[in-house]
């Protein structure tokens, strides 16, 4: 016979049982697709910049996809390839209709595809996530190496680019320049207009020079160099720069913690949950 004088309260904790134990289900309505931004160093052996929040995501109950696309390219090359997933994941889906989540220059291909591509016919919504909407003064100190250093480096990544995707192409150097503040604000901002029909939320995010909050050795010459010049960032992306649309606030964690990279040396920062409370903001919103 069970002891009857255990109590229920400490049988419970004993077994951890719960009436429902798994993390409740973010009812977004449409697909959610995270696009990731310029660069290849945090995909290696992960699936891709985004790959684990959207499995993450996808334990939510939410339709998550996180496709790949080159990584070393401007904004017009990578929205042609951007333009065949979306379409891809509409068909997988059975969808009519996309949320967007755009990490880094993820987010002006996103702005591009609604603005210049049709898509705004598809899309409801573009979250974009310290995205150098008004560019990235980093992206210029980078183009002012001398020679034999911008050479070598667009060689290496313009390999890199080139291969890490059975599609891929590269093109580093005309992708640098497409993300000076110089070229953003002139020329891209002018020529891609906020659609009306579609809804714009952004972040911002800080850490290093100027915060509380540290940030990897690995991006503190970026860090300083984009402070001096645009103020509070994240190691590539300025605060000011990432805002756009209505903008949600701005979040202590690095350019490499936002897609869940970590290291003892930065912040602690839960990509994770920062997704799914980009998806429960969206519910929230009617989505």
């Amino acid at each position: 016979m069970p002891d009857e004088t255990l109590p229920v309260t400490a049988l419970q904790r004993l077994t951890g049982l719960e009436p429902f134990p798994e993390p409740s289900i973010v009812p977004v309505q449409a697909p959610v697709v995270l696009m990731h931004g310029f660069g290849v160093g945090a995909s290696f052996r992960r699936g891709g910049h985004l790959h684990e929040e959207a499995l993450h995501l996808r334990s939510r109950g939410v339709k998550a996809i996180a496709p790949n696309v080159a990584p070393y390219n401007t904004v017009r090359s990578r929205t042609a390839t951007w333009n065949d997933r979306l379409a891809h994941v509409l068909e997988q889906t059975n969808a009519d209709r996309l949320l967007l989540v755009a990490h880094s220059m993820g987010g002006l291909d996103a702005r591009y595809l609604i603005s210049k591509m049709g898509w705004h016919e598809v899309v409801d919504v573009l979250v974009t996530v310290a995205t150098p909407h008004h560019g990235s003064a980093v992206a210029q100190l980078v183009l002012d190496q001398p020679e034999t250093v911008r050479r070598w480096l667009a060689d290496v990544a313009d390999w890199v680019g080139t291969h890490v995707l059975e599609d891929g192409s590269a093109n580093i150097r005309r992708a640098l320049e497409e993300l000076t503040p110089a070229f953003v604000e002139n020329t891209f901002n002018k020529e891609v207009p906020n659609h009306p029909e579609v809804d714009y939320y952004s972040y911002g995010f800080q850490a290093g020079k100027g915060t509380s909050v540290p940030i990897d050795p690995l991006f503190q010459y970026f860090n300083r160099h984009l402070y001096e010049q645009e103020g509070p960032n994240d190691g590539f992306v300025s605060v000011e720069s990432a805002r756009w649309g209505q903008y949600l606030g701005t979040i202590d964690a690095d350019h490499a913690r936002q897609v869940g990279l970590k290291s003892r040396l930065a912040g602690s920062f839960d990509s994770n949950a920062f997704y799914t409370s980009i998806a429960q903001m969206l519910v929230e919103n009617g989505h």
